[in-house]
């Protein structure tokens, strides 16, 4: 397995050695004990979510805020993903900076975020399966969102807007520069 931490202090890409054969293939994805050796500290991750979206959904960019704020392992089982996170801790020197990553169940690439992010993603295809570990319960009071096309952030998203697909919760979150306030 190999670990490599992103320009975002915290936040990591595991790349999980695929061993193949005449019958398939088998990979770890999660070692408790590696992944906290590599990352010097102790995570209990107590929820797993699952999202399957069509081509074009985008999801986020989202957090949560306080003593809710999560940790999270994601990756993609089926289909694909262009997969982004925010760093919205304000004492850190990427402050307001992003990371975006494809991931998809042919690369097999696994990105930890530590709390204190945004984090959203965009399906690439239809029926992508996007699975994630959370170190903290869901609080729908202590969510968070920032909106995906904030110009402040400018993340591309590598699709013409016109084609993403968001939920009418998604198209109302705040600015970036409303949640620095």
């Amino acid at each position: 397995m190999k670990i490599t931490e992103t320009h975002l202090k915290g936040c990591y890409v595991i790349e999980p050695t695929i061993h193949e054969d005449e019958r398939g293939s088998f990979f770890e994805s999660f070692n408790q004990k590696e992944f906290e050796e590599t990352l010097g500290q102790k995570i209990q991750f107590v929820q797993d979510n699952h999202s399957i979206s069509r081509k074009g959904v985008l999801r986020g960019l989202h957090f949560q805020k306080g003593k809710y704020a999560q940790s999270k392992l994601v990756r993609v089982t089926h289909g694909a993903a262009l997969d982004v996170v925010v760093d919205l801790r304000k004492g850190s020197t990427t402050f307001g900076n992003y990371f975006k990553i494809k991931l998809s169940d042919q690369n097999n690439k696994i990105v930890f975020m530590p709390k204190g992010m945004a984090h959203g993603f965009l399906s690439l295809c239809n029926d992508t399966h996007f699975v994630y570990k959370c170190d903290a319960y869901y609080n729908k009071e202590a969510e968070g969102g920032i909106l995906y096309n904030d110009p402040d952030l400018g993340i591309d998203w590598e699709l013409p807007l016109e084609e993403i697909i968001l939920s009418p919760k998604d198209m109302e979150l705040r600015s970036f520069k409303d949640f620095t306030k």
